[in-house]
């Protein structure tokens, strides 16, 4: 009775787990359908302007913008990583960091003096562990980024950035491809050169000519940092939907497993207690043969 009891007690446990990994699924599932609408928003938005900036970095122009203007050296660079302020998205964090462990390496082996900047608890958390230190740390990140919030960020690297105090800024995040993938990348922002990635850069690739009114300078001096601005935005949004689909299937997996352990706890309680109820017959059986 012993051994039939302690199954009830884990079958009991176990199912209201699956009662809690099924509420979080559908909750990460509502905040995904609600990122990825703001994603593919911004999408669209951010690819246009990227590519005009492209264009005009490459354009044959008397003029020219500091953030399009490649510094001699890159040895004081900012590295911001964007993680998750909560656990249960499975393997999300731990790409991304990956990546970032094996940039910090490399950057130790050279001349580089790199500025770590976090985003999320966790990645906060994991690297702290790992004995690197921070120049900046955000916590107030989650599925709803604002770019408020992002835009401060970004400021301080645009004067960092003219001021010569900031040489290179890299970001690493998850970037959404699609609902079915998601991929750790580490991306280049500033310079603004190559602002949009391999994909602008061979859409782009054709000479265009433009016509500036009122003048160049203004146009370029309002273009280029929104065009960085809503690039640093996408990457935030890109975490944010990346880390819903992740804890989305993490969930459901977790559901499913426990499902298929409840299977197993119920198919081995009716065992415990056919088994008992066998044992109590053969007493009954045994006793009533001794009263003969």
């Amino acid at each position: 009775m012993a051994k039939a009891r302690a199954i009830i007690k884990r079958l009991k446990a176990v199912k209201n787990i699956r009662k809690i990994t099924r509420t979080m699924e559908l909750i990460a599932t509502a905040r995904f359908k609600k990122a990825m609408d703001r994603a593919s928003e911004a999408a669209a938005y951010t690819k246009k302007i990227s590519e005009i900036v492209s264009d005009l970095s490459k354009a044959d122009l008397s003029f020219s913008h500091p953030l399009l203007t490649q510094p001699e050296e890159q040895t004081k660079n900012v590295l911001l990583v964007l993680t998750s302020n909560r656990g249960l998205c499975g393997g999300y964090n731990g790409a991304n960091l990956r990546n970032v462990t094996r940039r910090l390496r490399d950057s130790r082996e050279s001349s580089e003096e790199v500025s770590l900047e976090v985003a999320g608890k966790r990645g906060i958390n994991f690297l702290k562990f790992q004995g690197y230190e921070f120049a900046h740390t955000f916590a107030n990140f989650e599925d709803k980024p604002t770019y408020d919030e992002v835009e401060a960020i970004a400021d301080r690297y645009i004067d960092g950035f003219i001021a010569g105090d900031i040489h290179r800024v890299d970001v690493a995040y998850t970037k959404f491809v699609s609902a079915s993938r998601q991929t750790p990348v580490l991306e280049t922002l500033l310079p603004i050169g190559a602002l949009g990635g391999d994909d602008v850069a061979a859409e782009s690739s054709s000479s265009v000519e433009y016509e500036f009114l009122p003048s160049p300078e203004d146009i370029l001096e309002e273009i280029v940092p929104a065009a960085f601005k809503a690039r640093l935005f996408k990457c935030f949004l890109d975490a944010a939907v990346s880390e819903q689909i992740a804890r989305m299937v993490a969930m459901k997996g977790a559901t499913e497993n426990a499902g298929d352990m409840i299977s197993t706890l119920s198919m081995q309680y009716n065992r415990a207690r056919q088994s008992q109820i066998t044992s109590e017959l053969s007493e009954i059986i045994g006793g009533a043969a001794a009263l003969d």
